[in-house]
């Protein structure tokens, strides 16, 4: 982790990776024009990812979600805009691109900046508020100041959803939305802006996407009926319209003009296909798993990229017209991560829907266990590492078991072999057998046959499971699992467990306000902690004798184990709960994050703050810092995975 710039002074924690894509942003995936790099929005922060070494770099300053990247033609500027409040202005930011620096901040729109396009040789920047702002603004890019600006749509139309600059003249932008297409002309001598209403016709679309021709004599819209617009520039006429026969399903939902020709067509089903012609006839087709709002293309290279609504990325050629996955991401709140026993290369989370495993160098999936319409609350690995515990919202456990017979413990596993055992999910195992996901719910986390040298007792030790504000300690077998005890003390929900190395002794921490320290050799109540909070996380000291607590009164409280009296009290954050928390092995320092989305670096001892990061848009739920003390992991309820150094 970073070190501290000085004697009482709090450094910031270098993020060094992020796992996660916004894809639901319209064309929020953009390709630079060096052909190395693509950019795409995470939270409030654009994330910049080098295509080959999968190296990552972030431009930080928004306060709230990325709504809106662009890049200039020569590839020297970027410009971001964000959302906000009703009533706030929502900043645009200029960014410096080989050196990662802000250059502006531009602030004249209100709630939302829709739209952002750069004039083809950067002179000028247009960008187009939301629906409660409805202007489109022209700003000088070297002044840093508006030029001019003007109601987007007409009165008789609705909201403007999308603008793009010329190809060739910096004086020519386009809008387009709901029931309007506009052309508009720069007069820079009278700093004012002209729109001609282009003629559709009986046509009435909504069109969230345009794309130009590099002659700019035409230009092209997607509409939300699944069919394409093709507009004259000059006689502002609509000139084409198709498919006629048969539309794309839900929509078409962006556009691509590739330098071979034809026009590439995106749909809300996941369609993608290469039309040509005037009746956009259908010539190459594939399909990936969702709705896509982002199609880029890197240069002029045989290659263009895709993002879906729920952030994964696909690569294809023009030639082959085949997807390839290249990046997946949690699309639902990650509710809690956990680190493999002694190992910091893999780590655990889980979401809704799904448990997966992340291979930490390079930021990979390596397994994903799916159990339909069931949501994962909390997610542990056992400490031989072949099995993966995980509870859900309807008081039931699902169990994973991994092969040892072929590789022996789980990160050689997922890494050297890929070989798992997941009967709820309906997956082969490695021994030949297979269960329908329905077959397999109903017999909840039946295990099968084990190898010969898996004895029982070693495929899940102790658990201490959560119902009905109850605390469970279960027996878990090859084929059964055995109710051992039932602690009843709590009132509230049980929200953080933790278990002392020589598993006689566990803490508990509840939103009724209360701690308990429990005995598990005698199952009794060794001490009861009481505050006016409601406990969200809870942790032991390595040493054992002390436990450090948090929730939602914004504090951090050190406890004696032995009696259950405070020793310290600090303030954790000045305005929200803290959710998770995490401390070193060497119990130097600790970690914590909360409705803030600051993650915050704490010396135990001293109890202040050494480091904070910031990069979160949602509220962080769950941290762990690595086995090696060389890198911090929060998730948070926007689906984003941030690795801090």
């Amino acid at each position: 982790m970073a070190a501290a710039k000085g004697d009482g002074a709090v450094g910031e924690l270098e993020l060094q990776a992020a796992i996660g894509f916004n894809g639901h942003v319209p064309c929020g995936l953009i390709c630079h024009p060096d052909r190395e790099h693509i950019l795409y929005p995470l939270g409030c922060t654009v994330v910049i990812q080098h295509l080959d070494t999968k190296k990552q770099s972030f431009l930080h300053g928004h306060a709230d979600n990325v709504s809106c990247v662009v890049v200039s033609r020569d590839g020297m500027d970027v410009a971001s805009g964000q959302v906000t409040c009703i009533g706030f202005k929502a900043d645009i930011i200029l960014w410096d691109f080989p050196k990662q620096e802000l250059l502006a901040r531009l602030s004249l729109h209100e709630g939302k900046v829709e739209g952002l396009s750069f004039s083809p040789r950067g002179i000028y920047l247009v960008s187009l508020g939301g629906q409660d702002d409805g202007r489109v603004m022209v700003w000088d890019v070297s002044k840093r100041e508006a030029v001019c600006g003007s109601p987007a749509s007409p009165r008789s139309a609705g909201n403007a959803n999308v603008v793009m600059c010329s190809s060739c003249r910096d004086e020519m932008f386009v809008t387009a939305g709901n029931f309007t297409i506009r052309v508009w002309e720069l007069d820079a001598a009278t700093k004012k802006i002209h729109p001609s209403e282009c003629y559709a016709g009986q046509l009435r679309r909504i069109t969230v996407c345009v794309q130009m021709t590099d002659d700019d004599d035409d230009f092209y819209l997607d509409t939300t009926s699944g069919d394409v617009l093709k507009v004259n520039t000059s006689s502002k006429v609509v000139t084409a319209c198709g498919p006629q026969k048969k539309k794309f399903s839900m929509g078409v939902t962006a556009l691509l003009l590739p330098k071979t020709g034809g026009l590439i067509v995106v749909t809300g089903e996941g369609t993608v296909a290469l039309c040509t012609g005037s009746d956009f006839q259908v010539k190459k087709r594939m399909r990936v798993e969702d709705a896509v709002a982002s199609l880029t293309c890197r240069g002029r290279d045989d290659q263009f990229f895709i993002g879906t609504n729920k952030g994964q990325m696909y690569r294809s050629a023009y030639a082959t017209f085949k997807e390839e996955l290249v990046a997946v991401c949690h699309t639902e709140a990650v509710n809690d991560i956990v680190f493999p026993e002694g190992h910091s290369d893999l780590f655990v989370t889980c979401s809704t829907n799904d448990i997966r495993v992340w291979y930490t160098p390079e930021r990979l999936e390596r397994l994903r266990i799916t159990v339909p319409n069931v949501t994962c609350h909390a997610v542990e690995v056992t400490r031989d590492g072949m099995v993966i515990v995980s509870g859900n919202g309807q008081s039931r456990a699902v169990v994973a078991q991994l092969n040892k017979h072929h590789v022996g413990l789980m990160w050689e596993l997922i890494y050297k072999k890929g070989h798992f055992e997941q009967v709820a999910t309906g997956h082969p195992d490695p021994f030949g057998n297979s269960a329908s996901a329905s077959e397999a719910w109903k017999r909840k986390a039946e295990f099968r046959k084990a190898p010969p040298e898996l004895r029982q007792d070693q495929l899940v030790p102790e658990q201490m499971c959560v119902a009905d504000f109850q605390v469970r300690i279960w027996n878990t077998g090859e084929k059964t699992q055995k109710l051992r005890e039932v602690l009843k003390e709590h009132r509230g929900a049980v929200s953080c467990i933790k278990i002392n190395k020589n598993d006689k002794e566990g803490v508990t921490a509840s939103l009724d306000g209360t701690c308990v320290i429990w005995d598990l050799v005698r199952y009794v109540r060794k001490q009861m902690i009481l505050d006016n909070t409601l406990f969200k996380c809870v942790c032991y000291h390595p040493g054992e004798y002390q436990i450090i607590t948090s929730g939602t009164d914004r504090k951090i409280v050190y406890w004696e184990v032995l009696d259950g009296s405070t020793i310290r009290e600090v303030q954790g954050s000045l305005s929200s709960s803290i959710n998770g928390m995490d401390i070193t092995s060497d119990g130097a320092s600790f970690v914590t994050g909360g409705d803030d989305h600051l993650v915050k670096l704490w010396d135990y001892k001293e109890g202040t703050v050494t480091h904070v990061g910031v990069g979160h848009s949602g509220n962080i739920t769950r941290l762990k810092i690595c086995p090696a003390n060389k890198s911090i992991v929060s998730v948070s309820a926007d689906g984003a995975v941030l690795i801090w150094k």
